[in-house]
């Protein structure tokens, strides 16, 4: 993620009306990372500190615990939910499913917190925490529909904004706990 990559994502993004504020300062980025319990990785991490990226679909990092934020870390487990309430979703590798829906959902829940923390970057598009390294991949999520929208960051940014990426495309996605199994039942 060289700083020439990083202005040509801010130009191809502003080319398409995509608003972008100051980079977040370390302390800013320490402050959302301490407010939700998750590190950024060094690719997301990069491009955050060089722009923000800014609109009603972008999350807004200086405000860690806007409503935008707080909807958005929700999303995975509360669109889970839904599933299994309304389109009788369970995964096998969670047992036998309970028969109240409180305790399915529970259920759920407690494997999301288990899984790598998804940090939203926009609208329902996610990249996963852990491993706190760069090329994790972008995963659409909606509901139990889980995608890969990009392999890494580049790919992702290629994909939804036509950024051109400097970078050898991967050959395949990084394995993420629950998130990859998700996206292969689709």
């Amino acid at each position: 993620m060289n700083s020439d990559w990083l202005e040509s994502v801010v130009a191809v993004m502003q080319s398409q009306g995509i608003g972008f504020a100051a980079g977040l300062s370390d302390a800013e980025i320490s402050r959302a990372e301490a407010a939700h319990r998750f590190r950024f990785p060094a690719d997301l991490r990069a491009l955050l500190q060089h722009a923000q990226p800014m609109g009603d679909r972008f999350p807004d990092w200086r405000e860690p615990e806007s409503a935008f934020i707080l909807d958005r870390l929700s999303w995975p487990a509360d669109s889970m939910c839904f599933d299994i309430e309304h389109d009788a979703f369970w995964m096998p590798e969670w047992g036998r499913r309970p028969e109240d829906l409180g305790a399915a959902n529970a259920v759920a829940r407690a494997a999301v917190r288990k899984a790598p923390f998804l940090i939203p970057v926009f609208a329902h598009r996610y990249l996963p925490a852990m491993p706190l390294r760069p090329g994790n991949p972008i995963f659409s999520v909606w509901q139990t529909d889980i995608i890969y929208y990009g392999f890494d960051l580049a790919s992702w940014l290629e994909k939804e904004f036509g950024v051109p990426n400097p970078l050898p495309a991967p050959s395949g996605p990084r394995e993420i706990e629950l998130w990859s199994e998700l996206e292969r039942r689709n």
